[in-house]
């Protein structure tokens, strides 16, 4: 069986965060999603937990939940088909209500945008060839 990454992400409201990932192209399984939570699938063997503040804080019992709008403690990087594919989904982000957080970065072999969803977990979508990497 292969691995599977699953990320989990504190949220402020679940049916918030939902609409603004469905509007990404994400989907969600409903068997493993509750009142507090959801998985979002954002591709085979990626997927998100989507977690209400006081659910996430039930896994951590002897650490806060970080507070995203005063700080950052990871990006979640996912890697895109094409430049065209990370400007799209980054358009459909803005639409929905993201923030872009620093001017595109291209490299000529990657490419890459960054966003801030609606509760500040910060996403980084990019392109990249590695056959076209400066030696």
């Amino acid at each position: 069986m292969p691995k599977q990454l699953y990320v989990n992400l504190p949220i402020k409201d679940l049916e918030r965060s939902k609409t603004f990932f469905a509007k990404l192209g994400f989907t969600f399984n409903e068997q493993f999603s509750d009142e507090t939570s959801t998985s979002m699938i954002v591709d085979e063997g990626i997927i998100f937990m989507l977690l209400e503040k006081e659910r996430f804080q039930s896994f951590i019992p002897h650490k806060e939940v970080a507070d995203n709008s005063k700080a950052c403690g990871a990006i979640n990087a996912i890697q895109m088909g094409s430049k065209d594919e990370v400007n799209a989904i980054i358009e459909k982000a803005l639409n929905a209500g993201g923030t872009e957080y620093k001017e595109a970065e291209d490299h000529g072999f990657m490419y890459g945008r960054s966003i801030e969803d609606l509760d500040g977990n910060c996403w980084e979508f990019f392109w990249m060839d590695p056959s076209q990497m400066p030696s």
